[in-house]
């Protein structure tokens, strides 16, 4: 009987180099059976690549924000001997990152956005339900800007800031730190601005049961009593299908309220139907206090929420949606 060994060398009896490399492998390693071993993990990345490609592919939307930002760059240096001349050398640059993502969000999640017409020409403060990540907030942006070529200046996390390349991206996009006295300043110069008062808590830890995470947060509500703006409600449906995070572990939870920051694993990016809906406007009100008008916020949200959004929400259902020929009325 002839051994592996003497066949790879001797070549008297064929075998493949697949069969020859395992053997100078277990030769090298002093491993037996390394043949059933390596077959035992080739099983498991077969089993497994399903999963990892779902935790893998929320990233695809970090790649297009960067390809966002190397677009901005491209377009900033072959705009600069026009800067001096132009009153906005961004408005172009805008359109063109706003085709992008309007495109994605087409093609990936056949997205549609209702009630836009709600969206006052003057200023207004709209509020908004944070999903695992704000890609939906996105869309909307991108349709305002294509359809009513208006910005929306957005109040960010601190942690946005320190994000390595985004500078650039987030001052074209006027998003801002956040203090209440840029928020009023922004509205009373007639611009919309956007916030989402349950912020990353409610992004990291709310579910498909869509919760509102806001806490005691009346904040929002003073900036826009304060600039005597209305409240513009927004929420869309199936946001928490398209990307779910695992922040119903408890460790992850800990670890956020002590270091802030979002560690949380998201997974996902399922091709579901997005539909953003643009409620009626909160009037600018002189006789309620910001906690009440928190309220009414609260409640116009949660009345979306209830109206356009099956609870619990469903990965396969949202899915479906995407095969319907018509607009349903949940």
């Amino acid at each position: 009987m002839i051994h592996r060994n003497e066949s790879c060398t001797s070549g008297q009896v064929p075998m493949s180099y697949l069969c020859c490399l395992i053997y100078i492998l277990e030769e090298w390693t002093g491993v037996e059976y390394l043949e059933d071993y390596l077959n035992y993990v080739a099983y498991l990345l077969w089993v497994f690549t399903p999963l990892i490609i779902v935790f893998i592919l929320p990233g695809l939307i970090l790649l297009l924000l960067y390809i966002s930002i190397i677009f901005l760059y491209v377009y900033k240096r072959k705009n600069e001997l026009k800067e001096a001349y132009s009153n906005d050398i961004w408005d172009g640059a805008r359109q063109m990152v706003a085709t992008l993502w309007d495109g994605h969000a087409r093609i990936w999640h056949g997205y549609e956005v209702h009630g836009l017409e709600k969206i006052p020409e003057g200023p207004g403060l709209v509020v908004f339900y944070h999903g695992a990540t704000p890609i939906d907030y996105f869309y909307f942006l991108a349709k305002l800007l294509i359809l009513k070529n208006r910005m929306c200046y957005t109040v960010a996390d601190h942690f946005v800031f320190k994000l390595p390349g985004f500078k650039l991206l987030l001052d074209v996009f006027g998003v801002m730190h956040g203090p209440k006295e840029e928020c009023v300043k922004a509205l009373k110069n007639g611009r919309l601005v956007a916030i989402s008062p349950g912020g990353v808590r409610e992004a990291l830890f709310s579910d498909e049961t869509y919760v509102l995470v806001w806490g005691n947060r009346t904040g929002f509500a003073q900036v826009a009593i304060d600039a005597k703006v209305p409240i513009i409600p927004l929420f869309t449906q199936n946001v928490r299908e398209g990307i779910r995070t695992l922040g119903g572990i408890r460790l992850f939870r800990l670890i956020y309220e002590r270091l802030r920051l979002p560690l949380v694993p998201l997974y996902g990016d399922f091709p579901v139907k997005f539909r953003t809906y643009i409620g009626d406007p909160i009037p600018y009100d002189p006789n309620i206090n910001a906690a009440e008008l928190s309220g009414k916020a609260k409640a116009a949200i949660q009345s979306l929420i209830d109206r356009h959004q099956k609870i619990p929400g469903n990965v396969f259902r949202a899915l479906m949606e995407r095969f319907e020929t018509q607009q349903k009325e949940d």
